[in-house]
């Protein structure tokens, strides 16, 4: 509308006006009319381009965004920040950096602290620990080391690339009163599993926020702590720090593979009586703790009440694999062709499940055809988790032949968990030959199973070649092994 009034009144002519036109259609996301105006002005100034090249940054179009940055006559330090910020957001740290070098033999500006944090978290995601250093002397020349919000991301930095000691000397040095410099040197310790530290350092705080309880909570769930992960969380309702969204997941997962159904239910009823939104990840975080809990038909009931606010393939995945897991294969099917009749594209994980729904139902044709399907119409490539739910399905139904052709053909090495099925087929079919060629391929992969030895011992028992088992019986005598578990598992 405001185009065409430019138009009527010959206004858009004007470089200021031709301009604004840009920005306004660039700001929309509307790049091709933006472009069109932006090639039909006979004249350009740096605003001009600079409102082209925003345009490009923000939609992410980094490659025609450097053509056009390349091509401004005379940049400006506008020019340079809107272009290392889409370099930081596209996480070309990198080129950032290159551009950053450039920009200060260009233009004559020492940069921003908002620029210059921006560059240290990039390096930070990147473990550029040389070029982090070398903004961190940057920072510190120009004094602005003194603000709280770069001393946090400083330790943030050193945290990230595991130089724990930098990162507690950083730390001594800043502002105390900056609950962001506590959070980012906890983060720190854990991810070098210092979690004792880390908890001292949890309780030293003189405040905490939503950020600090489920950095701890999240660390105990990492280094396989759930009871304290579950009693740090039920700790949270005697404070005035009420659980996030990341808080939930983090605490539903816990209870998933650790907790009971009391403990679910809680945090259930707590989403509900703060009427927080059930998001795509909370929704599938309760599935797959009913579902692990044993309450099936609760997270059938939460699936179906919720399901129409649902925007991703995540819910889907949990139920999916939920019920083929539990047994209910048809289901699992049923619910997977409502899946394919929704904008909701399945992913990688979707197949799994429906995979093990055929295999828990033998149906060797639709899993074929399943498998198939993942590959040709949806692009996505299958991994050793589908090839593994292959070969069970395969063997299972005793078609040793193709299960052993397809671990064959695999583009991965066959693992553990593939021999064990093809093992345990063998032994159903009484298929020695086959047996004892998992058996030698399961003790190369890791020596201490013994459950291998165990089914290879039970297979020559059943052919009677007792000579045989006296061998693998001494074998098993002689040597400490661990359990194999032989079967194709689903992702969560």
């Amino acid at each position: 509308m405001a185009h065409g009034v430019a138009v009527r009144r010959g206004l858009d002519g004007l470089v200021i006006v031709a301009t604004n036109l840009v920005h306004a259609y660039a700001g929309v996301s509307e790049l091709g009319s933006a472009r069109a105006m932006f090639d039909g002005m006979p004249d350009r100034n740096t605003v001009t381009w600079n409102a082209m090249l925003n345009g490009y940054v923000k939609a992410g179009m980094m490659d025609i965004a450097a053509e056009v940055f390349w091509g401004i006559p005379q940049r400006d330090v506008v020019s340079w920040l809107t272009m290392i910020d889409g370099y930081i957001r596209a996480n070309h740290v990198s080129d950032a950096l290159k551009a950053y070098v450039h920009m200060m033999g260009e233009v004559d500006t020492k940069g921003s602290e908002a620029l210059l944090v921006g560059l240290v978290k990039a390096c930070a995601q990147d473990s550029a620990i040389t070029e982090g250093q070398q903004l961190h002397t940057v920072i510190l020349k120009n004094g602005f080391d003194a603000h709280a919000f770069v001393q946090a991301t400083l330790i943030h930095f050193y945290g990230c690339c595991g130089l724990i000691g930098l990162a507690q000397m950083q730390f001594k040095l800043s502002d105390k009163s900056h609950i962001a410099s506590w959070n980012a040197l906890m983060a720190g310790l854990l991810r070098k599993d210092l979690m004792h530290a880390a908890r001292q350092l949890f309780d030293d705080m003189p405040e905490r926020d939503i950020i600090s309880w489920s950095t701890l909570i999240s660390g105990y769930v990492r280094i396989g702590s759930p009871d304290m992960a579950l009693h740090l969380f039920f700790s949270m309702p005697i404070t005035d720090v009420e659980p996030n969204e990341i808080t939930l997941a983090s605490a539903l997962s816990t209870v998933a593979d650790s907790g009971v159904l009391g403990q679910g239910r809680w945090i259930h009823d707590y989403i509900i009586s703060r009427s927080i939104r059930l998001t795509d990840n909370l929704g599938a975080g309760l599935i797959d703790m009913y579902a692990k809990r044993g309450s099936i038909a609760d997270a059938v009931q939460l699936f179906n009440h919720a399901r129409d606010q649902f925007s991703s393939v995540s819910p889907w995945n949990a139920m999916i694999c939920s019920l083929a897991i539990h047994g209910y294969a048809h289901m699992s099917l049923d619910l997977f062709s409502q899946l394919q009749r929704t904008k909701i594209k399945p992913d990688a994980i979707t197949f799994i499940g429906v995979l093990n729904a055929c295999c828990h139902a033998g149906m060797v044709i639709e899993g074929k055809h399943h498998f198939e399907t993942m590959r040709r119409e949806y692009g996505i490539q299958p991994t050793i988790k589908h090839y593994g739910c292959m070969v069970d399905l395969l063997g299972r139904a005793g078609y040793l032949d193709e299960a052993e052709q397809l671990v064959e053909m695999m583009p991965m090495k066959p693992d553990v968990v593939i021999w064990g099925s093809i093992l345990a087929a063998a032994r159903a079919q009484g298929n020695v030959p086959l047996g004892e060629k998992a058996a030698e391929e399961l003790a190369k992969l890791n020596q201490s199973h013994g459950a291998s030895k165990v089914a290879l011992s039970n297979l020559y028992a059943e052919a009677g070649r007792w000579a045989n088992v006296s061998v693998v019986r001494k074998e098993l005598q002689d040597t400490t092994f661990e359990r194999l578990t032989g079967n194709s598992g689903v992702v969560q």
